[in-house]
């Protein structure tokens, strides 16, 4: 039976997947209060991506599948923000959700169960080498996270964070509990932006 959680939810213009990174700048006191209370439960919070409405002011509506975070560092700034940075866990699917007079969301969720590692087919070689240069090129925090090259969950993942495609695309890909699959529908997507037929 798949684990049940009651968690606060970050809307954001943002797909993460299990294994991703994120860094965060909270300022709004809804979330200021949100990070504190995770820091100090030990828990996670719920990263999905805004189907209407804005990151700021009135909570908004979003997609059905997010991703449960933990928060695995953080700095005050000299501007009154706090910096953090959330890791990806596991996926989840909305239950329920409902807004606190704070507009903080907070929702019942369904933690969905996350294949076993698997190799990467021969058919998708090609996507390792091109992981590996686009971290080079990107250097900063996905560069110095561990690396996976051997897991095709990790891999998509990672691709559909860094390939330059559309938020309902990565979306998509996000609720595919395959990996081969997603890696399957990422090479498709890589073909259409090299032009190739």
């Amino acid at each position: 039976m798949s684990k049940r959680l009651h968690i606060p939810l970050f809307p954001l213009n943002t797909v993460l997947f299990p294994g991703g990174v994120l860094p965060l700048r909270v300022f709004e006191p809804r979330y200021m209060d949100m990070v504190s209370a995770c820091m100090k439960q030990e828990s996670g919070f719920g990263v999905c991506l805004i189907l209407s409405g804005k990151e700021v002011g009135e909570a908004a509506t979003t997609y059905d599948v997010g991703t449960y975070v933990r928060i695995i560092d953080w700095d005050q700034r000299d501007d009154g923000m706090l910096g953090i940075i959330a890791q990806g866990q596991q996926r989840f699917r909305i239950l329920a959700a409902r807004a606190r007079p704070s507009q903080l969301l907070m929702a019942d969720i369904e933690l969905l169960d996350e294949p076993a590692p698997a190799p990467i087919p021969a058919r998708f070689a090609r996507a390792v080498p091109l992981l590996r240069d686009l971290l080079e090129h990107l250097g900063g925090l996905p560069a110095e996270q561990s690396t996976h090259y051997a897991d095709a969950a990790w891999v998509s993942g990672r691709l559909a964070e860094l390939l330059p495609i559309g938020l309902p695309q990565r979306q998509y890909l996000l609720q595919l509990d395959d990996p081969i699959e997603r890696l399957e529908r990422l090479c498709d997507m890589w073909d259409c932006m090299q032009g190739e037929d």
